[in-house]
């Protein structure tokens, strides 16, 4: 007689779908909070139909943001109906629940567990080794070559126009050896690229007060500089340092001390400085920290001793307040500055913010004015400095391949040094092997140049 097998049946997992908006701090929060549920057995939806729970991560620092964000809450709720809210927006539930009221759950920014509770309550989990699995590294919504790194949550600051912090809270930064240890995970499931985030970068560990621990039979700061050269020396699976760009870095003192890491090797020269703007009168209006009036004279000092090093930077046009003088001065300071990469943005009241109550508002088609101007000052200094790149070798990470052309051929996207993933340029390549892949850096034979992108063949 047959012996007789009794199966196991494995109830089919709960399947989350996620609408992730705003910048890569809340793309972090989104990686986290499926990290989790897919810890706790959720299967993963790619479109409404196929998902029990949709998840939409709000953005809610603009008002067009938020009514971005209104749109997204509204489409799932159109094709699917049964959505959890959750993101910097969620401080502001009344609006949500006025708009939407069969919206399941609200949390507010960085509220995982909340999160979590929600969704095991709408859809609760199916428990079990078959279902419970994680990729190493955790879940990525960015290519599995490049990874954002988010060190701390919230900030110190109390600039005019900003609300993070009330979105957000003060400043918290993580242990320095979760965050190294964090880094280490990506670049062993295969990230090529960390990119460094918090809303100031700057700042870490000023809330610690820099508490040291211990770190491969090290002590290491939770500092800036101590996180740079740690960084700096994580390796790939083929020992290949990683491309490591620090984001979000207000232009303290000490930040002159990561420079040297960039000429070392430590660091991808690369640096983002949210200046804002340029003009004594309206950075004060601004209430900007680290206004240092010797920022030209630091930025020619990092040049001199990184050459390669591409600063991007944003600004604000059309503050209250903001007197053609003003601008003139920050398109003069634009000009000998001459960053690299530049956004521009014109002024829009945010609910809750300083700004708002300011004297002398810059009409809309003022604003508009300035906008164009200023895009079109920085479009020609970019174009400069990407047509001195023509002839030059350059090592380029590759984002995406082509599909074979009718000749045969195949082309390629990816970006340089001086290029950040959805924020920068790309460098366009022509007839690469079939051999290459995503997340491939090469050397390329830069050929050609326009205001914003360069192309070019691998060497």
């Amino acid at each position: 007689m047959r012996p007789i097998i009794m199966a196991t049946v494995i109830k089919a997992a709960p399947k989350v779908g996620m609408v992730s908006l705003g910048c890569p701090k809340a793309l972090v929060d989104s990686e986290r909070i499926l990290t989790k549920l897919r810890a706790d057995g959720y299967g993963l939806s790619p479109d409404y139909a196929g998902a029990d729970v949709v998840l939409v991560n709000t953005c809610g620092f603009l008002d067009s943001a938020k009514e971005e964000s209104l749109e997204a809450i509204g489409e799932a709720i159109a094709e699917n109906g049964r959505v959890i809210v959750t993101g910097c927006m969620g401080n502001e539930a009344d609006v949500i629940r006025a708009r939407f009221p069969d919206v399941l759950a609200i949390t507010g920014a960085h509220q995982y567990e909340a999160v979590v509770s929600a969704v095991h309550e709408a859809a609760p989990p199916t428990r079990g080794a078959f279902v419970d699995l994680v990729p190493e590294g955790g879940l990525k919504l960015t290519p599995r070559h490049y990874s954002y790194l988010k060190i701390s949550e919230g900030c110190n600051h109390s600039c005019a126009f900003c609300i993070i912090p009330s979105l957000r809270g003060k400043l918290a930064s993580r242990r320095i050896d979760a965050v190294l240890r964090e880094a280490e995970k990506l670049v062993s499931a295969g990230t090529k690229e960390l990119l460094v985030i918090s809303q100031d970068t700057s700042a870490y560990g000023v809330d610690t007060r820099h508490e040291p621990r211990e770190w491969q039979g090290r002590q290491v700061r939770a500092h800036m500089t101590d996180l740079a050269r740690e960084l700096g020396l994580l390796r790939t699976s083929d020992g290949i340092a990683p491309w490591v760009r620090l984001h979000y870095v207000y232009p303290y003192p000490h930040v002159d001390d990561v420079i040297p890491l960039m000429a070392e090797g430590y660091l991808t020269p690369y640096l983002d400085i949210p200046f804002q703007h340029a003009a004594p009168d309206v950075l004060k209006a601004m209430k900007r920290p680290a206004n240092d009036a010797k920022v030209l004279e630091r930025i020619r000092k990092w040049r001199s001793i990184a050459p390669d090093i591409a600063i991007r930077s944003s600004f604000v046009v059309g503050f209250p307040g903001e007197t053609e003088s003003d601008f003139e001065y920050l398109l003069n300071w634009l000009e000998e500055a001459q960053l690299d990469r530049v956004g521009a943005f014109r002024f829009e009241p945010v609910d809750g913010a300083q700004a708002n109550d300011l004297p002398n508002p810059v009409p809309e088609e003022v604003k508009e004015e300035r906008f164009q101007r200023i895009m079109a000052k920085t479009a020609a200094i970019s174009a400069a400095k990407l047509a001195a790149k023509v002839g030059h070798s350059i090592p380029v990470i590759i984002d995406e391949i082509g599909d074979v052309d009718e000749d045969g051929s195949i082309g390629a996207t990816g970006r340089s040094q001086a290029d950040a993933p959805e924020i920068d340029g790309h460098v366009y390549l022509r007839d690469v092997a079939s051999s290459l892949k995503s997340g491939d850096v090469v050397l390329v034979n830069v050929e050609d140049a326009d205001e914003h992108d360069l192309f070019g063949v691998v060497a």
